[in-house]
């Protein structure tokens, strides 16, 4: 599709970013990390487990956020985005909770498998999962927009999770989860008023 502007690239990706980390903060995914580090104790397999999962998850997410645009009408496309970002702003107002399934780890694939197979469980569904096939939706006409996309959710993920490996529990504590929550909804109930109303990029750089 021609040269892509860096500026929405740029765009693609710290949104993706920003809208993961708040989104990711106090998601069972995130408790899921501190799960694993106060079993394992091994921090730098754990992360290499997170990064892996969340790419292959994401990526998969991204690549049918992408196709979707190809069988669906720009019409109904615009109205499924910006329905589905006000969705997510009411879903991330929501704690979420391990399930007794995601914690259950199988310990004999080592610590890098056992994180890389509950995470990648743990993140199917997920709102955070959502949210990547949504966004790679959103910035797809754009050449490589997709994979901008997936690469601003995996780096929200790690801004959000790499942190509670580290420092644990007491990580958590220290942060007001209500106002990041709030934080998270009121990015994602814009980008689907935007959507609605202009049927355009959230920033129209190209």
């Amino acid at each position: 599709m021609g040269c892509w502007p860096i500026g929405v690239f740029l765009e693609a990706f710290f949104i993706s970013t920003g809208v993961v980390t708040l989104a990711e903060m106090g998601d069972k995914t995130q408790l899921l990390a501190f799960l694993l580090a106060a079993r394992f104790k091994k921090p730098l397999p754990i992360i290499a487990g997170i990064f892996c999962a969340t790419m292959l998850n994401h990526g998969l997410a991204g690549a049918l956020g992408a196709w979707a645009t190809t069988q669906i009408s720009p019409e109904v496309m615009r109205w499924l985005l910006g329905l589905s970002f006000l969705a997510m702003a009411a879903w991330t107002l929501v704690p979420d909770k391990l399930d007794e399934t995601d914690t259950q780890i199988a310990t004999r694939w080592g610590v890098f498998g056992a994180t890389f197979v509950t995470f990648f469980l743990a993140e199917m569904g997920d709102k955070t999962q959502i949210a990547t096939v949504a966004l790679a939706a959103h910035y797809s006409a754009a050449q490589w927009g997709a994979w901008a996309v997936v690469a601003g959710t995996t780096a929200g993920m790690l801004i959000a999770d790499v942190p509670a490996v580290f420092i644990g529990q007491q990580f958590a504590t220290r942060i007001p989860m209500q106002l990041v929550r709030a934080v998270a909804a009121g990015v994602f109930a814009l980008m689907g008023l935007f959507t609605l109303l202009r049927g355009e990029r959230l920033f129209a750089l190209i």
